[in-house]
């Protein structure tokens, strides 16, 4: 379904074990980001009632998913870190399309967004296959199945508003560019670390 280019390689979930309360405190930060993140396609789109009223309903879940990792944080005796720089999402910002018209901005930004949520889908999915921790692996298995209907919204508008855009066009040429940004990727105990 997510046609990424590349699977996590597994023994990443040894180095998240190492350190449960970074990857903790990095998905916190990630899910906040992604609310961000929808509320500003709002924002920039706000003609398309439907978009809009999706949107900031899948804000609210990533704001609540936030809610959720910072209460495991709290119950582990873990503290909140700092906000995280994403350094995988900053690699993939560079495909989006700067000088383009408003809607390719708009297209590219729905397909960046569903990238990171097929990108995070395949990890929670790896965490809960591979994960020790029994109350994480169900943890990431219920995120995993949420992370996938995210990836569902934003491709879904982006081909549903897209027009004349070429979308699946576009749509691979990100797959072929994020499978070249992930190969630097899976060494860190970040979600797209």
């Amino acid at each position: 379904m997510l046609g990424l280019k590349l699977a996590t390689d597994p023994r990443w979930v040894n180095i998240v074990e190492s350190n449960i309360e970074e990857i903790l405190t990095d998905h916190a930060w990630c899910e906040q980001k992604a609310a961000t993140n929808a509320i500003t396609i709002v924002t920039l789109n706000p003609e398309h009632e439907d978009l809009v009223t999706d949107l900031l309903a899948l804000a609210k879940e990533e704001i609540e998913h936030f809610q959720m990792v910072h209460e495991i944080i709290k119950q582990r005796g873990f503290t909140l870190g700092r906000e995280r720089k994403d350094s995988y999402v900053n690699e993939l910002y560079k495909f989006m399309n700067k000088g383009g018209s408003r809607l390719q901005s708009m297209v590219d930004r729905l397909l960046f967004s569903a990238m990171i949520e097929a990108r995070s889908c395949e990890r929670f999915k790896l965490l809960s296959q591979k994960i020790k921790d029994p109350e994480l692996s169900k943890f990431y298995h219920d995120l995993m199945i949420s992370e996938a209907g995210h990836y569902t919204t934003f491709i879904g508008f982006a081909r549903k508003y897209g027009q004349p855009v070429d979308v699946d066009k576009r749509w691979q040429e990100l797959i072929d560019f994020e499978g070249e940004v992930i190969q630097n990727y899976g060494k860190s105990e970040t979600i797209h670390g």
